[in-house]
């Protein structure tokens, strides 16, 4: 992370906190907020998408409704950096260069930017009554589909011609009153097409001029496909593209960040960060609520260890717009303590995402953080004390920062599959003023300020951390200061205490 700055990031859609990113810039200005954070996620629905709250680019604009350049200009003057998302593997139907296909079929110039399933997949299978090639199990028994049936989207052309394309993700087909069918869907690129890697770099230097500091590389390890090969985290074809990205950023001076969910067990993490670049910390929300419940720091203390004794640079999280990973902890806790996990946080209102449609291979629970910990405000802010003393970038969810409740209301309103919007409450300028008059959110912007602020938290600082039974302890020592947080998991109780050389106390939080 040399080019990144250490300090906690917020993270928010553009219309999270107000309405829109100037609202959330006013926010950022608030005396109660200024200085808590220095760097700012800003979710792509700032761009013009359509489906997937943002996920499904239509192009890299920005979004009138939602941002102005004058916002991101604002974020500048105060001193936020960005975070902002790069969609590798997909763009929108209603994307500019889709529309041209679908208008001009083979004689597009982007025929060949999108992936036609059945040209893909040619001479390995048969097609089915809808012309849609059905792959032989022999080249198809190692994918990973994402949902029930092949992965595709079957698509009409201006002439009535019909073709299926890969579509890993999201789709929506809606007949108008004519009978007229009308697409939504995240289209799969076809990462060979010059055209595409031309976007590629355009898009990079777009998202720099922005003020991005860090490019998150959104589901970059569904783009490479071969016939034979795995469709996610093929090897050596995802690090190969990997590099290919890395190589186009070099000249913007922004660091990446893949984002992968995987199990601890296979190791990918290692793999990403051995490689130089920034990992994901998806293990700390769910071990996290596992020593809550556990009364444990043991777990815990040993991945905060394994990332300073291997010198990792990770970005961590409680919550975030999706849901609470759990695939991942497969090999950091037994299968009967990730179980046992799942079931306290359905009991507490959570809803479990399966992979694939199939039940029983769980993904992750959607539910906020604040409701994941029992709705208890000295638990979310002892959780937040302990993420901000990990090694690691801290990230902060907006929702749990105001200790926002499971939405069930917004689920509904979503309809099937918008399990999602229980945590994805936009908050009314109302609603942000009553937060900000909480003890829980007053101490957690206290606690960032402290992060934000003094220098022994610092990537070059020493970090130690120790556990015994329900007792957490992490010490930072460097640029002249000592900070301690010493945490009971059976009380939720902690001290915070910050001295310099002298001994001087120059910092003191409790509970």
């Amino acid at each position: 992370m040399n080019t990144v700055n250490y300090g906690p990031m917020l993270n928010a859609y553009p219309d999270s906190l107000g309405g829109t990113l100037g609202d959330a810039v006013d926010f950022l200005k608030d005396e109660r907020v200024k200085g808590a954070f220095s760097s700012f996620y800003i979710l792509p629905s700032m761009f013009h998408t359509d489906l997937d709250r943002g996920f499904s680019v239509i192009d890299y604009g920005i979004n009138g409704e939602n941002a102005t350049k004058e916002d991101l200009e604002a974020l500048q003057k105060l001193g936020v950096d960005l975070k902002l998302d790069f969609i590798l593997n997909h763009l929108s139907v209603q994307s500019p260069q889709f529309q041209d296909l679908l208008e001009k079929g083979d004689a597009s110039q982007y025929r060949d930017f999108f992936i036609d399933w059945n040209k893909f997949w040619e001479g390995c299978g048969d097609l089915d009554q809808d012309g849609v090639l059905v792959p032989r199990q022999e080249y198809i028994k190692d994918m990973f589909f994402r949902k029930p049936g092949l992965p595709v989207l079957v698509v009409e052309f201006a002439d009535g011609t019909r073709r299926p394309y890969w579509n890993t993700f999201y789709q929506q087909v809606d007949v108008d009153e004519n009978g007229k069918k009308h697409y939504l869907g995240q289209m799969d690129l076809n990462i060979k097409s010059p055209l595409v890697l031309d976007f590629y770099r355009q898009t990079l230097a777009d998202l720099a001029g922005y003020g991005a500091s860090i490019v998150r590389l959104d589901a970059f390890a569904y783009a490479p496909k071969e016939v034979g090969s795995k469709n996610f985290l093929n090897d050596p074809g995802t690090w190969d593209f990997l590099q290919q990205i890395t190589d186009m950023a070099k000249p913007y001076g922004v660091s990446l960040l893949p984002e992968i969910h995987a199990s601890y067990e296979e190791g990918t993490y290692r793999i990403i960060a051995d490689k130089g670049y920034m990992v994901y910390d998806f293990f700390l929300p769910g071990l996290l609520l596992d020593a809550f419940e556990q009364k444990s720091g043991e777990k815990l203390a040993a991945w905060a260890n394994e990332i300073l004794d291997s010198g990792m640079a990770t970005v961590n999280m409680l919550g975030c717009h999706d849901g609470i990973p759990l695939l991942d902890l497969k090999g950091l806790l037994s299968e009967e303590r990730i179980q046992g996990l799942i079931d306290t946080l359905v009991k507490r209102g959570g809803f479990v995402k399966d992979l694939h449609g199939a039940k029983n291979v769980y993904y992750q629970v959607n539910a906020t953080y604040y409701s994941a910990l029992g709705e208890d405000d000295r638990r979310m802010l002892l959780a937040r004390a302990i993420q901000l003393f990990m090694p690691g970038k801290p990230q902060v969810w907006y929702l749990d920062l105001f200790a926002g409740k499971n939405d069930y209301a917004a689920m509904e309103r979503a309809g099937a599959g918008g399990h999602k919007e229980i945590n994805r409450t936009n908050l009314t300028k109302e609603a942000m003023a009553a937060g900000l008059e909480k003890p829980v959110v007053q101490k957690q912007l206290e606690l960032l300020k402290m992060r934000a602020s003094y220098p022994v938290f610092s990537q070059d600082s020493r970090i130690s951390v120790k556990t015994e039974g329900s007792k957490l302890s992490f010490t930072w020592e460097g640029h002249g200061q000592k900070a301690i947080l010493d945490a009971d998991l059976a009380t939720d109780g902690f001290v915070i205490f910050i001295t310099d050389n002298s001994g001087k106390e120059l910092y003191r939080m409790e509970q």
